[in-house]
């Protein structure tokens, strides 16, 4: 507690004898708060010269104030992190700012300070707004917990339809060929990406995400959609640009097709445009998956009405036209196999 000298004293007295000063809230004459009134009128609270007995007693209440707020916070601190253990113990590594809220039974200003405190020492972070992550001591360095074990819950949170697609699916099977740089998440609408630590997540949008084919996989906080790996060959042939280009599409498609099935090969199309299913024949015949290709093959030669680039936007004068998959091959893709 600061130290209080000449006529501060006096305001000291005042506040003890005066039960009508009240250090929670604004006079009933103006909606002006408390802070608010000492910030316009003492910039640097501490340092600044009442200029009236009145400007007195507010600079000396506005120190108590700070003061109490301050050891509050540590108070409510104390209890936040009570919380966390609480919710960890019962295997919940994620919560609201309201949920805090309620079970601290504080104000949302005093609810925000001691989660701040927290988060400053990493044993929390926020991948979203009002969205809170327990961060267990393994993933204290990555300053957030992995995406597969929040995504979920901030879904849900969200009531968004979602699924986890391209590298990040092709991880799932064995074949990102390497560590995806970020979670590549499929949703209804584009999304801000999240950055939480060095956890880095990507929204992509995609129609008919509802008929998108999906399997589950379980993490150690839950329960994670996964585009199918006959989903995953599709969109991998429609986001070129969210993987490194079509290079890199036929590097992850030789390792993919391994798991993907004829059938459902056929199905998981139906979901996407056509153009996108021309251009996944070309790339599946060319890393020498052809046997999961017949099928599709009379998909395209059913539902195609013209020719497409297999690099869209490209040149397409006298390059080779392929009659099978209605594709123009103006360019030559050069996968690492």
């Amino acid at each position: 507690m600061p130290a209080f000298h000449g006529s501060t004293c006096a305001s000291l007295y005042l506040l003890r004898v005066d039960p009508a000063l009240d250090l929670y809230s604004s006079s009933a004459n103006t909606s002006e708060t408390l802070v608010d009134a000492t910030a316009r009128r003492y910039p640097i609270a501490y340092g600044a010269r009442p200029n009236s007995f009145e400007d007195s007693i507010l600079l000396v209440k506005s120190i108590i104030y700070r003061y109490f707020m301050e050891v509050m916070s540590k108070i409510d601190s104390i209890a936040a992190k009570d919380l966390i253990e609480t919710l960890a113990s019962k295997g919940r590594y994620s919560f609201t700012s309201q949920e805090a809220r309620n079970r601290l039974k504080v104000s949302p200003d005093a609810s925000k300070l001691a989660l701040n405190r927290l988060t400053k020492q990493g044993l929390i972070a926020t991948p979203a707004r009002g969205f809170y992550v327990i961060i267990p001591p393994e993933y204290r360095s990555l300053g957030c917990l992995p995406a597969e074990q929040f995504i979920p819950d901030l879904m849900k949170l969200k009531e968004l339809n979602y699924y986890a697609g391209l590298l990040t699916a092709a991880q799932y099977y064995g074949a990102a060929h390497q560590r995806p740089q970020e979670f590549q998440i499929f949703v209804q609408k584009n999304r801000r990406p999240i950055r939480c630590g060095k956890i880095r997540v990507r929204f992509i949008a995609r129609k008919n995400i509802n008929d998108v084919p999906v399997r589950t996989f379980n993490t150690s906080r839950g329960a994670l959609k996964v585009s199918t790996p006959e989903a995953t060959a599709i969109d991998l042939a429609g986001y070129p640009e969210h993987v490194g280009g079509l290079d890199q599409v036929a590097t992850i498609l030789s390792e993919l097709a391994g798991e993907i099935d004829a059938s459902a090969l056929v199905e998981a199309a139906t979901t996407a445009p056509i153009t996108w299913v021309q251009r996944l024949g070309y790339i599946l015949e060319l890393v020498e998956a052809a046997n999961v290709t017949a099928s599709l093959k009379e998909y395209v030669d059913q539902h195609a009405r013209e020719y497409t680039m297999l690099i869209p936007g490209g040149s397409n004068e006298g390059e080779p036209r392929l009659r099978d998959w209605k594709l123009v091959v103006n360019a030559k893709l050069e996968p690492d196999i």
